[in-house]
């Protein structure tokens, strides 16, 4: 069967919870055509460089799928109608990485430098000038 990475944006205003449950729901109608879905990564709320439909921001989720065209064809439909949804993705592969993807490793490599974006590496704030200077 051929292979596929898919990634889904939903609305920023769902839960997690409902997230899950979206991804639950996919994997039961790949499922249900004869496919499976290894490896699915939850990338969490991000923000969008652009707004769509009036979302600023979005749950990103990706999933390995091993399933046939016509059931991911099928998935592609749901999220078509489904008003959570607001963008997907579909790439056929040659094969599937089981290992984490570029987005886990990055949020990994950000929560052990302890930073966020602008901080300094000594800190805090830069030093004050005093007038004058």
């Amino acid at each position: 069967m051929p292979l596929y990475e898919h990634v889904f944006l939903a609305r920023q205003d769902v839960s997690t919870q409902q997230v899950e449950q979206l991804v639950e729901q996919f994997k039961g109608l790949i499922e249900g055509a004869g496919g499976s879905v290894g490896k699915v990564e939850s990338w969490g709320l991000r923000t969008l460089a652009y707004r769509i439909k009036k979302n600023r921001k979005a749950h990103y989720t990706l999933m390995n799928i091993d399933a046939p065209h016509a059931a991911v064809a099928e998935m592609e439909r749901q999220m078509g109608l489904n008003e959570d949804v607001l963008r997907f993705m579909t790439f056929r592969v040659d094969e599937l990485d089981e290992e984490q993807s570029a987005m886990m490793q990055k949020r990994d490599r950000d929560d052990r430098r302890g930073g966020g974006r602008g901080e300094r590496p000594g800190g805090g704030r830069p030093p004050r000038r005093a007038e004058g200077e």
